[in-house]
């Protein structure tokens, strides 16, 4: 069976993202164990990787590469803001175990949407925290397999997404 729109695919890859000189900043493996899997054509994955999977069947091998422009965007200086620690109290304390640098905090924006930040810097008063996707500004390396690919449920059509192993569970 072929990748093509609305078909559940279960893919391993190695995943390398790397910086504009080519120095490797992220690292990721995924094996075919516990392989990623998606309802093509739904996945809210970036264009171009779904693109470097179309028309592959079960056991293709695969290897690409997605510009950050076409995959997370360039690094936005203006996405890395300071905040002050007043808007992070609770009972008007600040708790500083939750809030390390390395940790990612989940904040709304003033319309409501969802925001994902990784503290940079706690300072006396405030937070230095990027905005930007973690792989913004990164030239995306994929190498992998698929494993599988099979017709989606009409339950998986309906919902949009993955049901059962390596899917959504309701």
């Amino acid at each position: 069976m072929k990748i093509e729109k609305n078909k559940v695919v279960a893919v391993a890859y190695d995943l390398q993202a790397k910086d504009q000189e080519g120095n490797v900043e992220v690292s990721e493996k995924v094996n075919a164990q516990e392989p990623m899997v998606f309802l093509f054509g739904s996945s809210g994955l970036p264009e171009k990787f779904e693109e470097g999977l179309d028309g592959l069947t079960s056991g293709s091998e695969f290897k690409f590469v997605i510009t950050s422009e076409e995959a997370y965007g360039d690094f936005e200086e203006e996405a890395v803001v300071n905040l002050s620690k007043e808007i992070f109290k609770i009972d008007g304390e600040f708790d500083e175990s939750k809030f390390q640098v390395g940790t990612f905090v989940p904040m709304s924006d003033a319309d409501g949407n969802f925001l994902r930040g990784k503290v940079l810097a706690v300072n006396q008063n405030e937070l230095t925290i990027d905005f930007n996707h973690p792989l913004a500004g990164l030239n995306l390396e994929f190498q992998g397999k698929v494993v599988e690919v099979r017709e989606a449920t009409a339950e998986e059509l309906d919902h949009g997404h993955v049901h059962g192993p390596g899917g959504h569970h309701h």
